[in-house]
């Protein structure tokens, strides 16, 4: 099902026959050094996964990560969408892409996409991003869609250092709307 297009994506609802991709994506070493590994080795759990953390999403939700694919030839580049995280007070926006689709400006134009879907079909207020410190690109892509640093934190269950960012009714850093 597509939920968004964009001049030249479309996204849309990833399913069962996207598992080859999703086992390429996760299995990327920029997704195990700035997400971390989600042991997903082969096809049987990469539909596991997408059924388990995507389409269930969508049925909680109505949102969630959206396959990302050329819309000139239908190559899948990435996932691009909304998110809510326990460890945050509002939705975030993720995205993760495979280096061929790096430096096109495909993350900037689905995120864009999505903050803007947030907004005005969904009518969040507020919509948050993360992404590690030493993540330059990511925080290119945050930066450029119009958000704004908050602070940098370690959120409840990570271990590492996550920068937040903020779009909309902007929060304070180390403010009591985000968990210590």
């Amino acid at each position: 099902m597509t939920v968004l297009e964009t001049e030249r994506l479309r996204l849309r609802h990833f399913g069962p026959a996207d598992a080859a991709f999703i086992l390429e994506l996760l299995n990327e070493p920029s997704w195990i050094a700035h997400i971390g590994p989600r042991d997903v080795h082969d096809l049987a759990a990469a539909e596991a996964w997408i059924e388990a953390k995507l389409v269930a999403s969508y049925a909680r939700l109505g949102f969630g990560f959206w396959a990302v694919e050329r819309r000139t030839d239908g190559e899948l580049l990435g996932m691009c969408g909304l998110i809510k995280r326990d460890s945050l007070p509002e939705v975030d926006l993720g995205y993760a892409f495979v280096p061929r689709a790096w430096g096109t400006g495909y993350a900037r134009e689905a995120a864009a996409a999505c903050l803007r879907h947030g907004a005005e079909a969904l009518g969040m207020q507020t919509i948050l991003g993360i992404t590690g410190p030493d993540n330059e690109a990511s925080q290119r892509v945050l930066t450029g869609i119009g958000m704004r640093f908050v602070e940098t934190r370690i959120l409840d269950g990570e271990t590492r250092q996550t920068q937040v960012y903020s779009w909309g009714q902007i929060l304070r850093a180390s403010s009591s709307a985000l968990p210590v």
